[in-house]
């Protein structure tokens, strides 16, 4: 499992250089007509698009849950005692884990629950935690990065300390160890925290190592000889000409962060029960695997599929960002 896709990415960033596979800065700001190569040749790609599909069809799929699981007729926490065998200690009676027209993807094994219903409520809750958590990484990533790569001297340095302190950190284990001590309550909420907080310094030090870069082209220092603040040529001169990256790490950063929340829940230190959850779902299907292998499948192959699109989405957009840059 990989909880930070960006941190094979970042190596060389401390010292300023180009990141390995991240997009190469622009001069002065992309054009228009170049976005637009971008975008055609985008739509151009046929597996990209395919996995833009997929992932707005998740997406819609955990907006659209509560209309989806009226439609099905069962809801996450409802008990069909009547879809298991309880004289064969629960097994879902019928083909394919009890697939059929009353439980479209079967139930589950034991207590009857739809499975269907599970996925739709549970891809809310993946999307909703790993969204989160990329936004405020990014956040937290690129407002210091810029700030650290632009100042420079002692900012520069307190900054990348803390940087690599919590790099340092095998960061899974102490998410293990912070989310064991803390409350249920609010889990998924303090579950955006922790990643977050451990995942910020990948972003930052890409950030920062592009700054540092483009501070010393000639549209900054034309900048600084108009009288433009150091706020104005950080968000107005160089955050504008790090979009593309930007872009990238936050499209790799979403898979890490869906499968974090996955590992974390299968771990049992994620989101409590009875909260849907894929990863809870994959957890509770290691002792049916011999007899219902229908229950591991079905959330290991929305979970697998989501993960790869958003990492071949990403890598084609590098790619794309990347030809346009060179």
């Amino acid at each position: 499992m990989s909880f930070t896709p960006t941190e094979l990415e970042v190596e060389g960033a401390a010292g300023g250089g180009t990141v390995p596979g991240a997009p190469v800065p622009p001069p002065a700001g992309r054009p228009a007509t170049e976005w637009r190569r971008v975008t055609r040749a985008f739509l151009g790609d046929r597996v990209a698009v395919a996995c833009s599909v997929y992932i707005v069809l998740i997406i819609l799929m955990a907006v659209a849950a509560p209309l989806l699981v009226k439609i099905s007729g069962y809801g996450p926490l409802e008990f069909d005692q009547d879809a298991v065998d309880p004289n064969l200690g629960g097994i879902p009676l019928g083909p394919a884990g009890g697939m059929g027209a009353d439980h479209w993807f079967g139930v589950e094994p034991g207590n009857g629950r739809d499975i269907f219903a599970r996925i739709v409520y549970g891809a809310r809750v993946s999307m909703l935690i790993a969204i989160s958590a990329t936004l405020l990484t990014t956040f937290l990533g690129v407002v210091f990065g810029l700030v650290a790569g632009y100042f420079g001297g002692r900012v520069d340095m307190v900054v990348s300390r803390v940087m690599e302190f919590l790099m340092a950190f095998p960061a899974l284990i102490f998410m293990i160890a912070v989310l064991s001590a803390l409350p249920a309550e609010n889990r998924q909420f303090l579950l955006v925290l922790v990643i977050s907080f451990f995942g910020w310094p990948y972003l930052a030090r890409i950030v920062r190592g592009q700054t540092m870069s483009l501070k010393e082209r000639e549209f900054v220092e034309a900048a600084k000889a108009s009288g433009a603040t150091s706020s104005q040529i950080i968000f107005k001169e160089i955050l504008p000409n790090l979009a593309s990256t930007i872009i990238v790490m936050t499209t790799l950063a979403v898979p890490g962060y869906v499968g974090t929340e996955a590992g974390l829940s299968f771990l049992g230190v994620g989101v409590v029960p009875p909260t849907p959850s894929w990863g809870q779902m994959i957890a509770s299907s290691v002792p049916w695997y011999a007899v219902d292998p229908a229950y591991f499948l079905i959330p290991g192959a929305f979970l697998f599929l989501l993960v790869l699109s958003f990492t071949v989405l990403g890598d084609r957009i590098r790619r794309l960002l990347g030809e346009g840059a060179a």
